[in-house]
């Protein structure tokens, strides 16, 4: 790569083009795989859960980066489970709000607050994070969508229902200011 030119590079940014173009493609693909397998344990798919709690986002007319946020604030969890809810902040990082990406980043630690008693771990792990501005978004999120969202019974919408939200959010221009409002609190809308 040292040795390339201007010219070189160039040329490498408009072949990507159609590449890029195409993500949304790709994580919908990834979300549709991952309605061939059943969580262990679970009585629902990885894909059931995120279209759930993006169900639920979308019911409480959650704004576009959360309603995408939800839906695939599990999408790395085939690749790295252990550390899926930084792998997921950073598929969507580039297109949504930063308060998107850090609840997605930081879920999978909130989220031991309903389980880490039972396996002798912290439940209050979340708590050092008190201080961070985002902090009641992501306890929310996890309260309101995450968490409650593995019931097989629930009417949960379908993936083409969400489809041209995921285009949408992904043909943004990556990390234009303009959706990441860095240092924005916008929050979970109010429950009526």
């Amino acid at each position: 790569m040292k040795d390339g030119t201007k010219a070189d590079y160039d040329l490498l940014a408009e072949q990507e083009k159609p590449y890029h173009v195409l993500t949304a493609d790709r994580i919908l693909a990834e979300l549709r795989r991952q309605g061939e397998d059943t969580m262990s344990g679970y009585k629902i798919t990885r894909m059931e859960h995120g279209l759930q709690s993006a169900t639920r986002a979308y019911r409480e007319e959650a704004d576009i980066d959360w309603v995408v946020g939800a839906l695939l604030h599990d999408i790395g969890d085939g690749l790295a489970p252990q550390n899926h809810d930084r792998f997921s902040a950073e598929v969507i990082r580039p297109f949504v709000r930063e308060e998107v990406a850090w609840t997605v980043e930081h879920h999978g630690i909130f989220q031991m607050v309903y389980y880490a008693n039972h396996y002798g771990w912290d439940e209050n792990a979340r708590d050092r994070f008190k201080d961070n501005i985002y902090f009641r978004s992501c306890a929310d999120f996890c309260e309101r969508w995450d968490q409650s969202s593995f019931d097989p019974d629930y009417p949960t919408e379908a993936v083409e229902f969400f489809e041209p939200m995921v285009r949408e959010v992904f043909a943004r221009k990556a990390y234009d200011p303009l959706h990441l409002r860095e240092g924005e609190v916008v929050g979970l809308p109010a429950l009526s």
